[in-house]
């Protein structure tokens, strides 16, 4: 039954793309799928500021029946269309001579997140399947932790030396990279805790700086997996991606509107138990 299952669903994707074999209304119902699914990453990422991407991951594994390193570059693809998208809006919503006071904020931590992206999207491209499942199960658990830390408890600024700080921000950096590689994500919700533990910036110039740190952050990964076989699998499903980005750019913005309507002490620990129910998942996925 599982198996039957999954071979179903899995001909979504199919439909989305196949250029022939397909009746119009599968291929519009498959669409429809595929956009009102992104819908909802984005309403849930844009209800606490993020664009979606560590709930598209299990999404794209459960739902959809990608292997694990499809999906994670999959889900980079969309993660750059969607922050290519918020950053020229973030960057009109925040006035621009505000943000690059604090651009060395954003160099500090490049320096590490370029060398990680690179280097997690060269253990993803090596790495066994299961292994890859494992891996990706441990960082779901991981997003929740931070997701929960940074949205219920409160950040008070580390006091630090500047040299330490610094040093600080590149380890960090590197870690963060390796983690947005491995899962196809922005990184958003591991940069903007650390730029306001470490720098104690305000949230919202956190959120910039995030952005601008994602960007190219994902650009080296996206360079490094294009290297790899695997990442044939993006021709071979770019309808998809591009329905799916639009799902999630549009349930951003709708995200974002729905700002206030339910408090986030309601609604964070709910997105938690999401992602920690997705890691079960996926560490199960065969």
């Amino acid at each position: 039954m599982r198996s039957l299952r999954h071979r179903t669903v899995r001909r979504v994707s199919e439909v989305v793309d196949e250029p022939t074999g397909s009746t119009a209304t599968a291929r519009r119902g498959a669409l429809l799928l595929v956009f009102a699914s992104g819908a909802v990453i984005g309403v849930l990422g844009g209800r606490i500021g993020l664009g979606g991407a560590e709930f598209r991951l299990p999404l794209l594994i459960g739902l959809f029946g990608f292997a694990a390193l499809h999906a994670v570059i999959l889900n980079k693809a969309m993660s750059l269309i969607v922050v290519l998208t918020a950053l020229p809006a973030r960057l009109l919503a925040l006035p621009y001579s505000e943000v690059s006071q604090h651009a060395t904020i954003a160099v500090n931590l490049l320096a590490g997140s370029l060398v990680g992206a690179w280097l997690g999207a060269s253990w993803a491209t090596k790495m066994h399947s299961r292994t890859l499942y494992r891996v990706l199960a441990g960082l779901l658990v991981l997003i929740a932790a931070a997701l929960a830390v940074s949205h219920l408890g409160h950040l008070d600024t580390v006091e630090l030396p500047t040299s330490a700080r610094v040093i600080t921000a590149v380890i960090a950096g590197v870690g963060i990279g390796i983690v947005a590689a491995l899962m196809g994500v922005a990184g958003g919700e591991l940069l903007i805790p650390t730029i306001v533990l470490l720098f104690g910036v305000d949230i919202k110039v956190a959120g910039s700086l995030s952005l601008m740190v994602s960007l190219p952050t994902m650009l080296v990964a996206f360079a490094r997996y294009s290297r790899d076989d695997s990442f044939q699998i993006l021709g071979a499903n770019t309808r998809f991606v591009f329905v799916m980005a639009a799902g999630s750019i549009a349930g951003t913005v709708v995200g974002g509107l729905l700002l206030g309507v339910v408090p986030s002490a309601a609604l964070i620990p709910i997105l938690t138990a999401l992602l920690l129910i997705s890691s079960v998942k996926v560490w199960r996925h065969q």
